[in-house]
């Protein structure tokens, strides 16, 4: 038996009395309104009056409103069974004939009383009627009673340690079973309840969450991949201190991802498993288990087990669960709600094993049946349903995603209505439902259908569709580009441009390629899988967004090019790339993996750098006497302290490979990693200003402080800092160590230089992107994303021009090295794939 709380003990009473317990704290808080416990357990009270006289069976279709819960609450404490529907309640009412009918309260539709008495027999435990399949439309309900939801609103209170301070936000409807529980355990508990029909992507959202104090977001894995789309990881919300997941398996890198950002921004992710017919949940993972075991499910909630019937040798089974919680049974026709207790023990569907250290893991499915964004789904009915409309499919359950599977060899495949029939019998979005096209659906030696080959990911030729959109951008078109661009030919929908290695100098390519393709680009896209990326394609608009970091990277090479052939002295600009090495390090090297992955990404980045460098360089040095085998081996300012010209003409690459050579090997200590994760902001603000004494000269060599490792690792740290400056307050504290430690850096050139530096580093700091015309912006990128070779190749080719035409040499410096960036792209993956391989070492 589940232990009982002074707060259940509390709510055996008339439940307005247990509402009318926490006095004036807040219950209810929805579009400006806000209802106190004691306004609450008065009205509650007057809909528990109207119902006075007869136990009837009424259905119920709630809105995220202060009426729906009202409306729910009363007819519960005048002891109805209510029967929660969705957008299928005209089938819902078809089917069981309930004696009242209540259709959106908070638009001002009234009770419907069909009858004063019911025409069913009710049983005396029965409560609460839910759909078992979500929104299919399948007709059996699960039949909960009153003490199996108080039992559950129990347990979930104890493991979430809600209190009474908690404010949910209502991100699930009410008509299912994840959203109920939220609603039954906040009320227990006196917290509580934001009511919103805002999304997550809404900007309306978060100003509710900061107006009212919102402390937990519950969410099904659909809901954080649209937090990832939101920016989420960048937006501020101190009030936040939980968030809860469940409605369907969520990847374990998602859920590590999660739980370490709440790590560092103090909130809790909480990963749930459960099901209607336990009256909402089974299992939570605890939060401090998150990261470190982001595939289980957890352990039971208290007063309830779990055991594995029927184990293989390897210890999988299907899982039985056991708790006061468990539904009283099915009810497929209506003389099944006079039904008492069918039903003891769940057994789930689901194959599970219980690890070594305790906690339970789910590792498949022992039935058709699927869940996606937290909808349980009936794939054999579904099937039923699509060829009832005429469409011959298979349905497959991909993990968040459905798959419709499809043959096109009897007659042409009408994909979008095909799409627009599944979401409609399914209510998944039309963004996780997958139509694959195939000349044949696969199959087993037996003949039936392989489904596990159907959800498989699918290679690029295979037609794939999310959207019924015409001109719509596959997670296939994604995944090809990204491939190409990044020379990873293994690239999956799943995969973002950081989890395939991408890195500074691939970025300005990626990102002009997907803007093309997909419109403006997201924040945070490269760390976003590419089948999200192609759901979060943007609108067309006029001109192009650049990010600032890449028109600093065009005008930085740019400036440098032109000061050499003497058509302007603009110096800085070298300076402010190192910077933007830092910013860039912290973006995609720098992110949520492990520290040998960290280590290895670093490296790989790196290994981009110095093997063209080193041919380049090591090829001049075969034919010139001025370029020695020390400036190839890219250690001149080690070797030789004495400033000198062409040999310290590389010094701007030295300085790249030493500081991010000196970053990993700093990060690859383990408590360094560490320190770094949980502070990633203060860690490199903090490093910056330890580093700032040795900005100056250390060597008694005037003026060489700005071209040596010493002089300029506190740039690539604070550029560093400004990736992870998320908040004003945070801005606010790198442009204060910008705007101190910049000027009087340089003891040469002017004011000219320091200026420049000082404008960039804010820029980079205060301003995303730059709107620039269409023509402009290719300009640009195509500068930014040949800066390496444009660098390298220069010194060979400006002094033949610069006394006579320096336009001239300007341009025919910029033009060699795109052309030989544009080469390496497009006629030398070998070289790409050298510089992976020598990086993973």
């Amino acid at each position: 038996m589940v232990t009982t709380t002074p707060h259940l003990r509390r709510a055996a009473r008339p439940l307005e009395a247990h509402l009318a317990s926490f006095g004036d704290r807040v219950a209810l808080r929805a579009g400006g309104r806000t209802l106190s416990y004691a306004e609450l357990a008065g009205r509650v009270r007057d809909v528990a009056h109207a119902y006075a006289g007869a136990r009837r069976l009424v259905l119920l279709v709630p809105g995220h409103d202060i009426e729906s819960v009202v409306e729910y609450l009363g007819a519960l404490s005048a002891d109805q069974v209510v029967l929660v529907a969705g957008s299928h309640a005209d089938a819902l009412a078809q089917a069981w004939d309930p004696d009242v009918i209540v259709a959106s309260p908070g638009r001002g539709a009234g009770r419907v009383f069909r009858r004063d008495v019911s025409a069913h027999a009710l049983h005396e435990d029965l409560a609460v009627l839910l759909s078992t399949s979500g929104t299919t439309g399948s007709p059996k309900l699960v039949r909960l009673s009153r003490d199996g939801l108080l039992a559950n609103a129990d347990a979930i209170a104890q493991a979430l340690a809600i209190r009474a301070d908690d404010v949910a936000a209502t991100t699930l409807p009410l008509h299912y079973c994840y959203g109920l529980s939220v609603l039954h355990s906040h009320l227990l508990m006196g917290a509580g309840l934001l009511l919103t029909d805002a999304c997550v992507l809404d900007e309306c959202f978060w100003s509710e969450v900061a107006a009212h104090g919102v402390t937990t977001i519950p969410g099904v894995p659909h809901t954080f991949e649209l937090l990832e789309r939101s920016g989420f990881a960048d937006r501020s919300a101190p009030s936040l201190r939980t968030l809860t997941q469940a409605g369907g398996r969520m990847s374990p890198e998602r859920v590590r991802a999660f739980a370490e950002l709440g790590q560092r921004r103090g909130f809790d992710l909480f990963v749930m498993y459960g099901a209607t017919e336990a009256s909402a949940r089974m299992s939570v993972l605890p939060a401090n288990l998150a990261a470190t075991a982001p595939t289980s499910i957890g352990l039971p909630l208290p007063g309830a087990h779990m055991r594995i019937e029927a184990p293989s040798d390897d210890g999988v089974g299907e899982l039985v669960f056991t708790g006061p919680n468990v539904m009283l049974g099915y009810a497929s026709v209506p003389a099944d709600l006079a039904l008492g207790r069918t039903v003891s023990e769940l057994h789930t569907g689901d194959l599970a094993r219980q690890r070594r250290d305790g906690l339970w893991e789910i590792v498949g499915r022992s039935n058709r049946i699927a869940k996606v964004c937290g909808l349980r789904l009936d794939l054999d009915h579904l099937e039923r349903e699509l060829c009832a409309r005429s469409f011959v499919v298979a349905a497959a359950d991909g993990g968040d995603r459905l798959v419709v599977g499809v043959t096109d060899g009897a007659r042409p495949v009408d994909v979008p209505a095909l799409l627009l029939a599944a979401t409609e019998l399914t209510g998944v979005p039309a963004a996780l439902v997958d139509v694959v096209v195939l000349p044949d659906l696969p199959r087993l030696a037996s003949g039936k259908i392989d489904y596990r080959a159907l959800a498989a990911p699918r290679s690029n030729t295979t037609t794939t569709t999310t959207r019924p959109r015409a001109g719509v951008v596959s997670p296939a078109d994604v995944t090809a580009l990204l491939a190409t661009v990044l020379a990873r030919p293994d690239a999956q929908p799943t995969h973002s441009f950081v989890d395939l290695g991408g890195d500074s100098l691939s970025y300005v390519e990626a990102a002009l390629r997907l803007e093309r393709l997909l419109g403006e680009l997201p924040s945070g896209w490269p760390a976003m899988p590419a089948a999200a990326l192609a759901d979060a394609a943007g609108p067309r608009r006029r001109g192009s967004a650049v990010e600032t970091n890449v028109v600093l990277r065009a005008l930085g090479i740019f400036t440098i090019v032109a000061s050499h052939a003497g058509l302007f002295s603009i110096t800085g600009g070298a300076h402010v790339l190192l910077a933007i090495v830092g910013f860039n390090l912290g973006r995609f090297q720098l992110g949520e993996r492990p520290r040998r992955e960290r280590t290895g990404a670093i490296l790989r980045g790196l290994a981009r750098v110095v093997v063209p460098s080193v041919l380049v360089i090591g090829t001049v040095a075969m034919f010139s006497p001025d370029i020695t085998w020390k400036q190839a081996a890219l250690i001149t300012s080690l070797t030789e302290w004495a400033w000198s010209e062409p040999r310290w003409s590389y010094w701007f690459i030295e300085a790249i490979v030493f500081s991010t050579l000196l970053l990993a090997g700093l990060l690859a200590v383990p408590a360094v990693d560490r320190a770094s994760r949980r502070w990633p902001f203060a860690f490199p603000v903090t490093l910056t200003i330890a580093l700032a004494p040795a900005r100056f000269d250390l060597f008694g060599i005037p003026g060489d402080h700005v071209h040596r490792i010493n002089g300029m690792l506190w740039l690539v740290t604070l550029g560093w800092a400004i990736s992870q400056a998320r908040t004003v307050p945070q801005r606010l504290v790198v442009s204060a160590l910008t705007l101190t430690f910049a000027p009087g850096f340089f003891n040469v050139g002017g004011p000219i230089r320091p200026a420049y530096l000082v404008v960039g580093l804010l820029a980079l700091t205060w301003l995303p992107r730059v709107r620039l015309p269409v023509g402009v912006a290719s300009l640009v990128g195509v500068l930014a994303a040949s800066s390496l070779w444009i660098y390298l190749l220069h010194w060979r080719v400006y002094p033949a021009l610069e006394v006579h035409s320096p336009v001239a040499a300007i341009a025919l410096s910029l033009l060699v090295g795109v052309a030989a960036a544009e080469g390496v792209r497009r006629g030398a993956p070998p070289l790409r794939r050298l510089t992976r391989r020598l990086g993973n070492r």
